[in-house]
């Protein structure tokens, strides 16, 4: 782990303690794979990143709006936390190559299935056929994993954070070899089929209790 990310993780891990008195359910479930691994989360807030990462021993890539690479200081610093520069509007191919060569690589990348931070919360069911290639280019297991209360820390839209207890809730390993195996479906109807799947096994986390609610 570099310094600097080294310093945003160890940052991250105060702010998520001291803010939203943050814990994670399923502790196990974060090493529960060596390797390459995408991890599918729900998406929230701007927090998400920070907060998911910060759960992680090992370091992990995730994704980052292009724009705020436009900015030197911004730029010198998401660089050397693995913040992966991606037009949402219009993703390139290139970025695309670039998650897939990680991941081959044995490296974690952490992936919004989504694809936008949701207005109130709730999640859209609607997985994006994106990370369905990527999975099937890539080969690896999906972690899906859920948040819960960063909507209410620091809400799209707002600029003001403010003090909400948060929950990281990890599922159990998706193994998707015999879909990708099974010649009967074609490579777009995969795609779809395990953005759904990603995005069912996202919704089924809830946490133990009400906390913060």
């Amino acid at each position: 782990m570099g310094f600097w990310y080294w310093m945003g993780h160890t940052l991250s891990r105060i702010f998520g303690k001291f803010v939203n008195s943050y814990r994670v359910e399923n502790c196990e479930g974060l090493r529960a794979v060596e390797g390459g691994l995408i991890i599918a989360s729900n998406h929230v807030s701007f927090l998400d990143p920070p907060l998911i990462g910060a759960a992680f021993r090992e370091p992990i890539y995730y994704f980052a709006r292009r724009t705020l690479f436009d900015h030197p200081v911004a730029n010198f610093i998401l660089q050397r936390v693995r913040a992966l520069p991606v037009d949402q509007q219009k993703p390139e191919l290139s970025i695309l190559k670039k998650i897939i060569q990680l991941l081959r690589s044995d490296e974690k990348v952490l992936i919004f299935p989504e694809g936008e931070r949701s207005w109130d919360g709730n999640l859209n069911m609607d997985g994006q056929p994106g990370v369905g290639m990527i999975v099937a280019k890539s080969k690896v297991p999906v972690l899906p994993v859920r948040l819960f209360g960063p909507e209410k820390s620091l809400p799209r839209g707002s600029k003001k954070i403010r003090r909400h207890p948060v929950t990281l809730v990890v599922g159990e390993p998706i193994d998707f070899s015999e879909l990708l195996d099974d010649k009967a479906v074609g490579a777009k109807e995969k795609y779809q089929i395990i953005a759904d799947r990603i995005m069912e096994s996202i919704a089924a986390l809830e946490m133990s209790d009400s906390r913060g609610e």
